[in-house]
C-alpha cells in the first residue's frame, strides 16, 4: 500500500483540490509540502498532533516537509473556529513560543541534511509594504467570495475586524512565497482551514501560471462530534512541563469504547493491518486496545522510558504491584498540623480537586479512598508516620489518582 492510499484507509483525508496529482507527488516522494503552525501558546499540543505525525509519514515516503511557524500571521491571529478575536501577543511573546515549536517539532521530523525546513513567516510578512501589498495581491482576492468562507461566515453575526479579515491574504501569501523560495508544491492543514489554502493555490495560479495543491487533514473529534484533546483542566499539551507523560498516557488510555480504533489508525504508526484486526475485538479487549493506543502515543511524544514508567503507573492502581512510578505529590512539615493532614486538604495539595468544597462532595459521594480503602469522614486525617517512606496512594473516582507522601 503506497501513502497516499495509506492517508485514505486510515481516515486522514478530508478534502483535495486535485487527488489525481496530488496521489502522484507523494507516491511518487515528489511533494515539498508545508503545514503552518501559528504559535499562540509555548507548547505545541494534541490539536497539533495529527499534522507532526501526518509530516513524519510523508517525510518517511520520500517527501519533503515544511515546518512553517507562523511569526508572522501570530501577529493577527486566526479567526477559523473562534467565536471572538484572539487576544493579541507581543513580538517577544510570539519569539519564544516559536523557539518551544522547534524543539518539539524535532521529536517528529528530520530536519537534518536538507530533509525537511523549518521557516518563519515573519522573515517575509513583516516586511512587506501595505500599498505595495494591496496593489500585488489585492486583484486576485473577491471581497464576496472570501465573506462565504465558513472562518468568516460564523463571525459575521458577532462582528468580525478588519485585522482578521486579513489573515486568509497573509496564508495565502505564504504559499506564494514557499512556492517561489523552495519549490513548495503542497499544504496541507486542518478541515478547518480548507477556505485559506485555496485561496493560497489561486493566488500562486494568478500570478505564476503555475499549479499547487491543497489537501486538509481530518480533524480528529469523538463520537460526540467535540473536538479531542481537551480536558476539564484544558489543553493536553505535548511538553511535560505542562502536561505529565502520565497525564498524558491516561488522557488517551480513557478515551471512549467508540473511538479507540479511530485514534490507533489516525494517530499511530502501528501497521493497518494489525489495527483491522482490532475491530474484532471488544469488552475487556478494547481496554487492550487502549493501552496500546496510549503507550505508542506517549513513546512517540515522550520516548520509551517515559512511556513504560507511565504504563507500570497507571497499572499499579489497579493491582498489588509496584507503585513506583505512579504520579507523586509531595508534602512538607508546613503542610502538616499537629504531625498530620486532614484528607480535604491532601486532595487539593495532590490536585486531584480544585477546591476543599469540590474534596467535601468527592468525599460525601463516596469517590476517595486512602490505599484501597474508602473514605467516608470528611475530617478524617493522615497521620505523618503513614506519609513517610512511601507513602500513600490517594484516589479521587476511578481514574484520578497520585501517590502522597512526605519529602
Amino acid at each position: 500500500m503506497k501513502i497516499y492510499e495509506e492517508l485514505k484507509a486510515r481516515g486522514l483525508i478530508a478534502q483535495v483540490t486535485d487527488e489525481e496529482e496530488i496521489r502522484e507527488l507523494v507516491n511518487n516522494g515528489k511533494a515539498t509540502f508545508y503545514i503552518g503552525f501559528d504559535p499562540t501558546a509555548d507548547s505545541l499540543h494534541v490539536g497539533h498532533f495529527m499534522a507532526l505525525c501526518l509530516m513524519k509519514r510523508l517525510q518517511m515516503a520520500g517527501n519533503k516537509p515544511i515546518a512553517l511557524l507562523g511569526g508572522g500571521t501570530g501577529m493577527i491571529g486566526d479567526p477559523s473556529g473562534r467565536s471572538d478575536m484572539r487576544q493579541m501577543m507581543t513580538v517577544e511573546t510570539i519569539q519564544h513560543n516559536c523557539d518551544c515549536f522547534k524543539q518539539q517539532m524535532s521529536r517528529f521530523i528530520d530536519f537534518s541534511e536538507d530533509r525537511a525546513l523549518m521557516v518563519n513567516n515573519a522573515d517575509w510578512l513583516m516586511d512587506l509594504n501595505y500599498v505595495e501589498l494591496l496593489r500585488e495581491v489585492g486583484p486576485h482576492f473577491s471581497v464576496n467570495r472570501m465573506l462565504t468562507a465558513e472562518c468568516y461566515r460564523q463571525r459575521m453575526e458577532k462582528g468580525l475586524s478588519f485585522l482578521e479579515f486579513n489573515y486568509m491574504i497573509m496564508q495565502s501569501y505564504d504559499f506564494y512565497a514557499l512556492y517561489q523560495k523552495y519549490g513548495c508544491n503542497m499544504q496541507f492543514g486542518g478541515d478547518d482551514q480548507w477556505s485559506n489554502m485555496l485561496g493560497g493555490t489561486e493566488l500562486i495560479r494568478r500570478k505564476l501560471g503555475k499549479d499547487a495543491y491543497a489537501m486538509t487533514i481530518t480533524l480528529l473529534m469523538n463520537s460526540e462530534g467535540k473536538k479531542m484533546g481537551k480536558t476539564q483542566s484544558g489543553a493536553v499539551w505535548l511538553d511535560p512541563n505542562k502536561t505529565s507523560p502520565f497525564d498524558f498516557y491516561q488522557y488517551w488510555r480513557n478515551v471512549g469504547d467508540a473511538d479507540v480504533l479511530k485514534c490507533l489508525r489516525m494517530l499511530t504508526f502501528l501497521p493497518i493491518e494489525q489495527i483491522d484486526e482490532m475491530d474484532r475485538w471488544e469488552g475487556s479487549q478494547l481496554n487492550q486496545a487502549k493501552e496500546i493506543l496510549a503507550y505508542e502515543l506517549t513513546e512517540l511524544v515522550h520516548g520509551e522510558e517515559e512511556a513504560k514508567k507511565a504504563q507500570e503507573g497507571a497499572r499499579a492502581l489497579f493491582s498489588s504491584g509496584n507503585a513506583e512510578n505512579m504520579p507523586v505529590a509531595e508534602l512538607t512539615e508546613e503542610d502538616l498540623t499537629e504531625g498530620s493532614i486532614d484528607v480535604i486538604s491532601m486532595l487539593v495539595k495532590a490536585e486531584l480537586v480544585t477546591s476543599r468544597s469540590e474534596g467535601r462532595r468527592a468525599i460525601e459521594q463516596g469517590g476517595v479512598s486512602v490505599d484501597g480503602e474508602k473514605i467516608t469522614d470528611i475530617h478524617h486525617e493522615i497521620p505523618k508516620e503513614v506519609l513517610a517512606g512511601d507513602g500513600v496512594v490517594l484516589k479521587r473516582g476511578k481514574k484520578k489518582f497520585k501517590k502522597v507522601c512526605l519529602k
